[in-house]
């Protein structure tokens, strides 16, 4: 009987893929090179129309200090609603992954996840309006109760803003935009442990949350944490929630229940821009380089640690 060669077959010589496989890969990789392109060409016309504001007087820039002085606490506020968000919204999307994949009935937990995504498909502008009108008066008692009781400690130092336009609020309101994100992917990873570990771990007794801790969580730390900083990229670029919710005074404080408050570089921008012109404009495109290179470290960041979880579970 004569051996029929496949395509595969190292007698062959060469491997032959159909023209569909050829379209796609080279599809694929044509898609690969364009996004690269477009992110080269992104951060090319950061730099060329940022150079006039790095080589302008001081005397020339917005408040007279400086590049540095006017990008710093733009910087420092963006960085920090971010953290408090992050700070917020990761436990709570942990917890709420975890109990749609092991601890809600099928049909609730179906039901949830639904819920919990379409978080994400509300738009920014309705979180601000949500939290300037909503969120922010029913959250100065509390604020008020923090300055009574914790005021010695800085970020509750006072005095209480009488509108609740704070830092802190604006970094919930975050934390509720980031939430569907970090919980989508917590939640898809936290599904795909190996049946045998967890079978494993209860059948040498372990209770359910033992289980989880022992088998699910190290295996899904990865992807809680890579969830984590896209979340935080997400929270780093918001603008409309901030601008609308944020109560601006300038200045770098940790104090974030009072009404002095650094603005953000995306909320700054998207305020500023419309009424700005020559020099002016290239500084606010300046403060958006130094936003990109910033969500751009995030994301990578990110993708290493994943990549080094990844090569980490493959090795053992």
């Amino acid at each position: 009987m004569t051996a029929t060669r496949t395509p595969s077959d190292p007698a062959a010589g060469r491997t032959v893929r159909r023209r569909g496989d050829r379209v796609f890969a080279g599809s694929a990789k044509g898609a690969g090179i364009l996004i690269l392109v477009i992110l080269a060409g992104v951060a090319a016309f950061l730099v060329a129309e940022a150079l006039p504001a790095v080589t302008a007087p001081g005397e020339d820039i917005p408040g007279g200090e400086g590049l540095g002085a006017y990008i710093g606490p733009l910087l420092f506020g963006t960085l920090l609603a971010a953290v408090i968000a992050l700070l917020v919204a990761t436990p709570l999307a942990v917890a709420i992954a975890l109990f749609i994949a092991y601890y809600a009935p099928r049909r609730l937990a179906q039901g949830l996840g639904y819920v919990v995504d379409l978080l994400a498909a509300i738009p920014s502008i309705v979180y601000g309006f949500w939290g300037i009108y909503w969120l922010a008066p029913r959250l100065v008692p509390f604020y008020e109760w923090l300055e009574r009781n914790l005021g010695f400690v800085p970020f509750f130092a006072g005095p209480t803003s009488a509108t609740g336009r704070t830092m802190l609020t604006a970094g919930l309101v975050l934390a509720v935009m980031i939430l569907p994100i970090i919980s989508a992917i917590s939640r898809e990873v936290f599904l795909q442990v190996p049946a045998l570990h967890r079978e494993a771990a209860l059948a040498l007794g372990a209770t359910r949350w033992e289980m989880i801790r022992m088998a699910v969580l190290p295996y899904g730390r990865s992807g809680v944490i890579g969830g984590a900083m896209l979340g935080l990229g997400r929270a780093l670029g918001e603008t409309m929630a901030i601008a609308l919710v944020l109560s601006v005074s300038g200045g770098i404080t940790v104090n974030l229940i009072s009404s002095g408050n650094p603005s953000t570089i995306a909320a700054n921008v998207a305020l500023e821009f419309p009424e700005s012109s020559g020099v002016d404009v290239n500084t606010l495109i300046a403060s958006g380089l130094a936003l990109f290179v910033i969500t751009f470290a995030v994301n990578m960041l990110a993708r290493w640690i994943v990549n080094r979880r990844a090569d980490f579970s493959g090795a053992n």
